[in-house]
């Protein structure tokens, strides 16, 4: 009877507890197991994060830190340049203030001068003109009246005593020394005079070579060569008291030749040529 009951108590007990109930412990062990160490090594690198966070919160702090030093040390040197500046312009405005007032009084001196100066020239030319009036007496006025009337009788007898024949280009022709004499005190052209009494031989006459080829007395013609700037002109059978005009250099004016009589071999005339600038001048002073 008592093996029977120890043998139903086995066999109840084996039966109260199933295999898969203890491997189910069992895993359940082991996953207890592993949640710890997962749980440790979480932990460990939780705290590893934070460590890691909380230095790079300290070296940003830092750096953030070192930043705003360095802002405020910038800050500091352009507070020292403006004031730099700011005394600078006071300085440049001061000195532009006593410029100006400088400018102000040069142009307020040079207004006064000119205003003087004004004032002079009007009383001189004031004074000039009542000196003018008083020496301007019926006196003189008569004198001077004479002495126009004078003029003019000369001009009126010069302008009748030059009644002569004018070339094609309106040059006044002389016809003997006495016309010549006239023209050379008009001072308008220069006159060389000359006389040729040979033929075929060459004369110079002022700058000009002039060389007698022949004479036709009865009917007053002749022919003549002129040599000017190494240049032969060769006229034939001309008449007397007519010009011949040429040009010397680049002068543009025309230089002139007149026969004035002819005879057997032999003529007379002038050569005349424009006056020089310098002549000119000299002769009008």
């Amino acid at each position: 009877m008592a093996e029977e009951f120890d043998r139903s108590v086995t066999v109840n007990e084996n039966r109260s507890v199933p295999g898969w109930v203890i491997a189910v412990l069992a895993v359940l062990g082991v996953v207890a197991v592993a949640g710890v160490v997962m749980a440790h090594n979480a932990s460990n690198d939780n705290q590893a994060s934070n460590q890691s966070y909380d230095a790079k919160l300290k070296a940003a702090q830092a750096d953030f830190t070192s930043q705003i030093a360095q802002l405020q040390q910038h800050q500091a040197q352009v507070d020292t340049a403006n004031l730099g500046l700011q005394s600078d312009l006071t300085v440049v405005t001061k000195r532009l203030r006593l410029t100006q007032s400088d400018l102000k009084n040069a142009r307020d001196e040079a207004e006064a001068i000119r205003t003087e100066d004004q004032q002079k020239i009007a009383e001189v030319d004031a004074d000039a003109k009542t000196e003018l009036a008083t020496k301007a007496s019926t006196d003189e006025v008569k004198s001077v009246d004479g002495k126009v009337d004078g003029v003019r009788t000369d001009l009126s007898g010069t302008q009748n005593d030059l009644k002569m024949a004018r070339s094609e280009l309106g040059t006044l022709i002389a016809k003997n020394h006495e016309d010549v004499d006239q023209l050379r005190h008009l001072g308008e052209r220069d006159y060389i005079e000359f006389t040729i009494d040979a033929k075929n031989k060459p004369q110079k006459v002022g700058s000009f070579m002039v060389e007698l080829k022949g004479t036709n007395p009865a009917k007053k013609r002749y022919n003549v060569s002129l040599i000017v700037d190494d240049a032969r002109i060769d006229k034939k059978n001309l008449p007397v008291n007519e010009p011949i005009f040429f040009h010397q250099g680049t002068d543009r004016r025309p230089a002139e030749l007149v026969v004035n009589t002819v005879s057997k071999d032999k003529v007379t005339g002038y050569i005349s040529v424009p006056k020089t600038a310098g002549t000119q001048s000299a002769s009008s002073d």
